[in-house]
C-alpha cells in the first residue's frame, strides 16, 4: 500500500512558525521572471498570516512589499490573482501611494476579463480609493451595480455600502441604479459597460443582489422617512404606483424580506396612524412561505410596543408550529422569541405549553433551556411540581451557563408562587449539592435568599439549607454572603442558637476572610434587640475566644464587637442602625477631597453633604437592578456597553440615557450639581438642585442638523433649563448658541427670566450645553407652563478636515425652530423612599381619601393609565 504526501497540510503547517524578516526577504521572489504562481501564492498566504496575527510592519516595508506584489498582475493564474487582491486590500491601509495600482485594477474590470476578476477588482479598488477620487470611478461603479452578473453587482453594492460612511454625497447619487438593481428592471436597453455592445442591460435575477441592494438603498434613504415608508409600501404590495416606477415590484430574496420587515418596524412603529397598516403587513409576512421571513415577522410582532394578546394570536400560532420543526435552528429561534414574549405577555404564550414541554428533552440543550425558562414563566401553580421533577434530571446534562439561567428563572418563579416554596427549596438545595462553578452556585444562593426574605414560612428551612452549604463550600465569596445573611436573619428566628454553632465552626475551620465574616455575624446575634441575656453572654464568650486569632482583621472585628456591644446606646448607634451612606456619592466626594490639596488643608472630610439611605432602600434598589439583569439574561438580550472612546465619553456625561440608567440617583444629582456650580451665574442659586429630571427630553429628531434635548433643574426659588446641543454639519461652526424661550401661557408674577448662558463655540459633533434660568417669584406656588423654543446662533463656514472657521468670515445670524418645552407638576416632585406604602396609606385616614370615577377612554387598560399618571406626577 502506498501513501501520497499531503502537500497542502505541509504548507499550512509551515505558517505556524513564521519569521517576519524571513518573509520580507523571501518576497524578492515577486521580482523574478518567470513568475512562479504556486510559490508566490504560498508567500502571499504567509504575508496575510503575519498581518492577521498582528505583526507590525513599517510604512516603508509595506510600501515596498505592496509595489512588489503589483508585478504579479502579469500572471494570469486565477488562484494567484485572488491572493493578490486580498493582499492588496490588507496592505492598502499601511502603504503609501497605493492609488498607483488603480490602472491594473481598472484593466481587470474590462469585459474581456474573467467575471471573478471583475468582482474582486471592484472590491479592491473601492478599498484603496480615496474619497476625493471617487467621482473619477463613479461611472464604473454605477455600471457595475446594474450588471447582469450577480458577482459583479453584489461586489459593487457591498463596496458602495462600505464607501457610504466616507463619501455619503457621492454614493447618494447612485440611488437610481440601486433602485434598478432592487426592482429587477433595466434602466435602459443600451450596451453594457462591462458586457460589451452586443449585450443588453439585464439586471441579474440573483437573490443576493436584492439583499445587498435593499441594504444600500436604506442607508441612502434612512434620513428620509417618507422615502423609506414608500420603499416598504412598494415591496409589500401596499402601493399601486410604486416609488420605484412600477406596480409589480417584488422581492425574491428571503434575506431582503427580513431586512424589509426590520425597516418597516423601524419607520412605522410609534406612528398611531400607521399602526393598523403595520399590523396588517406583519400578519401577511407571518404567512410567508419562507420560515426565515415568517420567524422575523413573528418576532417583530412580539416586540411591538402596546401590542395586545389578541393581536399576538397569529404570531404565537406560527411560532407554535415552528416548535415542532425538524431543524434545530428554527426551533431555537421560535422558543427564544416565545421566551422574550413570556416576559411581558405570559398569558399569550400559555397555548404553547404542551409543545414546550416536549422540548425539555430536546437534543439541543439551548432549546431545552429556553423551553424550561419559558415554562417557568407561563406555567401555573399546578404545574410547578411536575416542572421541578423534570428539571432534576435535566440539570445534570447542561453546562454551568445554562444552569445559571435556570436558577435565575426559578428565582423569579419563587415570588410568583410563594405557596410552592417547599418544592423550590428542595430543588435549589439539590442543585447546591451538585458540582458547579461559582456563578451557578451564586445564582442558587441568591434564589434561596430571595425566597427566605419574601416568604416568611420558608425562612427557617432556607437558613438550614444555607448552613449545610457552608459546611463544605469551596468559594470564599459565597461563604461570606451566606454568613452575612445568617447574621441578618438568624437572630429573629425561633432558635437562633442552632445557627450560632454553624457560624462558629467557620471561625475554627475556615480561612481569614471567612473567619472575619463569621465574627461579624456572631456580633449581630449578640447585639440583636430580641437577644436575651443568656444568648448575649454566650456570644461574648465566643467573641473573646476570637481575640487570640492569628489574623489581625479577625481580632480587630472581635474587639470592636465586644466594645460596641457592651452598652445599649452603642449597640443602637453602631450595630443595629442599618442606615448607610449613598456609596456612589461618598466615593465621588472622597475622590474630590483627596484630589484637592486646598480642601485637605481646610480641615477634615465632612459627611454632611453625603445623603444617608436605609438598608431596606439600598436592598430594594439592588433587587430592582437584579431583576432587570435577570430579565435580560432570561430573554437573551444583552446590555451592551458603549464601545470606544466616544462611547465612554457619552457614558460619563450626566443626563444621557446610558448614564441615567447606570448611575445611582444620588450620584446623578451630584453630577448635575457639579456641572451647574461650575457656572458662576447658576452657582448662586444653591449648592444642589432639589429636583432634576431623570431623563432628557428630545426637542429635535435624531437625524436633524442640530440635535437638542433638555433637562430641568428645580431650586428653592429658581428653575433652570439645561439644553444639550450637538451640531452635525461638518462644514459649519456655530457660535453664541442660545435658546430663546417664549411662554405660551401667562407666567407674569410667577416666573421671570433671569439668566441666559450661551455656548461660545460649537464645532461639529462636539456637544455643548446652554442654560436658561427663571426665578420663581412665588415659592409657595408650583407653576406649569409650555415654552416655544428657538435655537439662535451665528453660522461660520469652516474646513471640514480641520474644523477651523475662515479668518475673514464674520458669519451670519440664523435660528432653528425646536419643539416646545414643558414645565409640569411632576418637575416639582421630589423622590422619597416608602418602605411600606400600604401602611402609610392606611395611616392617612379616611379624611385624606377622595373617591371618584373616571372614564379611561384613551387607555387600553389600568396598567397603562397608572404609568401615564406616574409620568405626569414624576
Amino acid at each position: 500500500m502506498s501513501f501520497k504526501k499531503d502537500e497542502d497540510t505541509d504548507e499550512l503547517g509551515a505558517l505556524l512558525n513564521l519569521d517576519h524578516s524571513a518573509v520580507l526577504q523571501e518576497s524578492r521572489v515577486f521580482n523574478q521572471t518567470p513568475i512562479r504562481p504556486r510559490h508566490s501564492r504560498l508567500l502571499l498566504a504567509k504575508i496575510l498570516f503575519l498581518l492577521y496575527r498582528g505583526d507590525s510592519m513599517s510604512t516603508t516595508e509595506a510600501t515596498n512589499l505592496f509595489f512588489s506584489i503589483t508585478k504579479l498582475f502579469q500572471c494570469k493564474d486565477m488562484s494567484l490573482r485572488q491572493m493578490v487582491y486580498l493582499t492588496i486590500k490588507e496592505l492598502s491601509t499601511l502603504s503609501e501611494d497605493v492609488i498607483m495600482v488603480t490602472s491594473s485594477l481598472m484593466q481587470d474590470m474590462q469585459p474581456k476579463s474573467e467575471i471573478t476578476y471583475r468582482a474582486s477588482a471592484i472590491r479592491a479598488l473601492c478599498k484603496i480609493v480615496d474619497p476625493s477620487m471617487l467621482p473619477g470611478i463613479e461611472r464604473f461603479i454605477k455600471a457595475a451595480i446594474v450588471e447582469k452578473s450577480a458577482n459583479i453587482a453584489s461586489a459593487a453594492l457591498v463596496s458602495s455600502l462600505h464607501l457610504f460612511g466616507e463619501a455619503k454625497e457621492v454614493v447618494r447619487r447612485w440611488g437610481s441604479e440601486v433602485n434598478e438593481a432592487l426592482s429587477g428592471k433595466a434602466l435602459s436597453q443600451g450596451p453594457s459597460f462591462f458586457g460589451g455592445a452586443s449585450q443588453a442591460q439585464v439586471v441579474s435575477t440573483s437573490n443576493i443582489v436584492q439583499y445587498h441592494a435593499i441594504g444600500l438603498l436604506y442607508a441612502i434613504r434612512q434620513h428620509d422617512r417618507m422615502a423609506v415608508l414608500k420603499l416598504v409600501q412598494t415591496f409589500s404590495g401596499q402601493s399601486s404606483g410604486g416609488w420605484l416606477g412600477g406596480s409589480g415590484a417584488t422581492l425574491r430574496s428571503n434575506m431582503a424580506y427580513v431586512m424589509l420587515i426590520r425597516y418597516a418596524v423601524r419607520v412605522m412603529e410609534g406612528d398611531s396612524g400607521l399602526a393598523a397598516q403595520l399590523q396588517t403587513l406583519l400578519e401577511e409576512w407571518i404567512r410567508h412561505r419562507s420560515d426565515m421571513v415568517s420567524l422575523e415577522a413573528a418576532r417583530a410582532m412580539c416586540q411591538l410596543g402596546g401590542v395586545t394578546g389578541k393581536q399576538l394570536t397569529s404570531a404565537v400560532s406560527a411560532l407554535q408550529v415552528f416548535l415542532s420543526s425538524p431543524r434545530p435552528t428554527v426551533r431555537f429561534a421560535a422558543i427564544r422569541t416565545l421566551n422574550q414574549l413570556a416576559r411581558t405577555h405570559p398569558e399569550a404564550v400559555q397555548p404553547c405549553n404542551v409543545d414546550m414541554e416536549g422540548l425539555i428533552t430536546d437534543s439541543n440543550r439551548s432549546v431545552a433551556t429556553f423551553a424550561i425558562t419559558t415554562l417557568l414563566k407561563t406555567g401555573n401553580e399546578a404545574s410547578v411540581d411536575r416542572l421541578m421533577k423534570q428539571m432534576q434530571g435535566f440539570m445534570a446534562e447542561i453546562s454551568d451557563e445554562f444552569k445559571t439561567i435556570v436558577a435565575e428563572a426559578v428565582r423569579s418563579l419563587c415570588r410568583k408562587f410563594p405557596a410552592k416554596h417547599a418544592a423550590f427549596l428542595g430543588f435549589l438545595a439539590g442543585v447546591l449539592r451538585d458540582e458547579g462553578g461559582y456563578e451557578f452556585k451564586r445564582a442558587a444562593i441568591e434564589a434561596i435568599v430571595d425566597l427566605a426574605k419574601h416568604v416568611p414560612e420558608s425562612k427557617e428551612a432556607a437558613l438550614a439549607h444555607l448552613c449545610e452549604f457552608i459546611e463544605d463550600c469551596e468559594f470564599t465569596k459565597l461563604s461570606v454572603r451566606v454568613l452575612h445573611f445568617l447574621g441578618e436573619e438568624g437572630p429573629h428566628t425561633a432558635r437562633p442558637t442552632m445557627y450560632i454553632r454553624h457560624i462558629y465552626n467557620r471561625v475554627v475551620l475556615e480561612n481569614a476572610v471567612v473567619r472575619a465574616a463569621a465574627v461579624s455575624a456572631l456580633a449581630k446575634f449578640g447585639a440583636a434587640a430580641v437577644a436575651d441575656a443568656a444568648l448575649q453572654k454566650s456570644v461574648r464568650v465566643l467573641l473573646q475566644r476570637c481575640l487570640d486569632d492569628r489574623e489581625d482583621e479577625v481580632r480587630d472585628r472581635a474587639a470592636w464587637s465586644l466594645r460596641m456591644g457592651a452598652g445599649e446606646a452603642t449597640r443602637d448607634k453602631y450595630v443595629r442602625d442599618d442606615s448607610t451612606f449613598a456609596l456612589a456619592v461618598l466615593e465621588r466626594r472622597l475622590v474630590e477631597y483627596c484630589g484637592n490639596p486646598a480642601a485637605a488643608a481646610q480641615g477634615r472630610f465632612s459627611f454632611d453633604g453625603v445623603p444617608r439611605i436605609s438598608r431596606a432602600q439600598e436592598e430594594e434598589t439592588r433587587a430592582r437592578t437584579r431583576l432587570e439583569t435577570m430579565d435580560a439574561v432570561l430573554t437573551g438580550s444583552a446590555v451592551s456597553a458603549p464601545a470606544g472612546a466616544a462611547g465612554a465619553k457619552q457614558a460619563s456625561e450626566p443626563g444621557t440615557p446610558t448614564a441615567a440608567g447606570a448611575m445611582d440617583v444620588f450620584e446623578q444629582q451630584v453630577a448635575y450639581a457639579d456641572k451647574l456650580n461650575a457656572i458662576p451665574e447658576l452657582a448662586a442659586f444653591g449648592a444642589q438642585p432639589l429636583v432634576s429630571s431623570q431623563r432628557p427630553v428630545d426637542l429635535t429628531e435624531a437625524e436633524t442638523e442640530y440635535v437638542v434635548r433638555y433637562i430641568k433643574h428645580v431650586y428653592e426659588s429658581h428653575v433652570v433649563f439645561q439644553f444639550d446641543v450637538t451640531n452635525t454639519i461638518p462644514e459649519q461652526v456655530v457660535e453664541q448658541v442660545e435658546v430663546a424661550m417664549e411662554p405660551e401661557d401667562d407666567i407674569d408674577g410667577v416666573l421671570a427670566p433671569v439668566v441666559v448662558v450661551p455656548i461660545p463655540v460649537l464645532a461639529c459633533n462636539e456637544p455643548g450645553t446652554a442654560y436658561v434660568a427663571f426665578e420663581r417669584t412665588e415659592t409657595d406656588t408650583f407653576p406649569t407652563a409650555t415654552f416655544a423654543c428657538t435655537l439662535r446662533f451665528v453660522v461660520k463656514e469652516c474646513d471640514p478636515a480641520t474644523g477651523e472657521p475662515e479668518e475673514d468670515d464674520e458669519g451670519f445670524e440664523d435660528e432653528y425652530s425646536l419643539e416646545a418645552a414643558d414645565l409640569g407638576a411632576g418637575d416639582f416632585m421630589q423622590a422619597a423612599y416608602l418602605p411600606d406604602s400600604q401602611a402609610l396609606w392606611e395611616a392617612l385616614g379616611d379624611d385624606a381619601e377622595s373617591v371618584e370615577t373616571f372614564a379611561l377612554a384613551n387607555f387600553d387598560g389600568i396598567e397603562e393609565c397608572v404609568g401615564r399618571v406616574a409620568d405626569l406626577l414624576g
